[in-house]
């Protein structure tokens, strides 16, 4: 996880940190509400971004990271309606390298999606994602 403070936030008092507030604009840039996504996803997503030891992730890592989350939780349909065919293909061959590959960042942000209940029921077919239990 990421070492310094990360914060929802306290009763509104305190704000929510810097990099959960990155990641939800990267969601919102994506086409996806980050009210959909889970706190606790949201808290995961950036310690896997952050990788082990660092104190926070680069701010251009939050962007393509938002891009997969979104990809996984619209379907390619849905998807499709909130960005270009570009970005279409490049989260479509992102998936499929990830799966392929079996390991790396975008392979976890996968998983995560994944184990959250949030991958579209559609790519969760085409793609025969499962979590397998070791």
């Amino acid at each position: 996880m990421v070492r310094r403070g990360t914060a929802l936030g306290f009763f509104g008092i305190f704000g929510r940190s810097q990099d959960l507030r990155r990641l939800d604009a990267a969601l919102r840039l994506a086409g996806l509400h980050p009210a959909q996504v889970p706190e606790g996803v949201k808290l995961a997503a950036v310690g896997l971004m952050a990788g082990d030891g660092a104190e926070e992730p680069p701010p251009a890592a939050y962007p393509p990271v938002g891009l997969l989350m979104a990809f996984l939780a619209l379907g390619p349909d849905g998807f499709a309606r909130e960005n270009d065919e570009a970005q279409l293909a490049a989260a479509t061959q992102r998936l499929e390298a990830a799966l392929e590959a079996g390991e790396g960042r975008d392979a976890q942000i996968v998983l995560l999606m994944l184990h959250a209940g949030l991958a579209h029921p559609a790519l969760v077919r085409d793609y025969a994602l499962r979590a397998e239990e070791e």
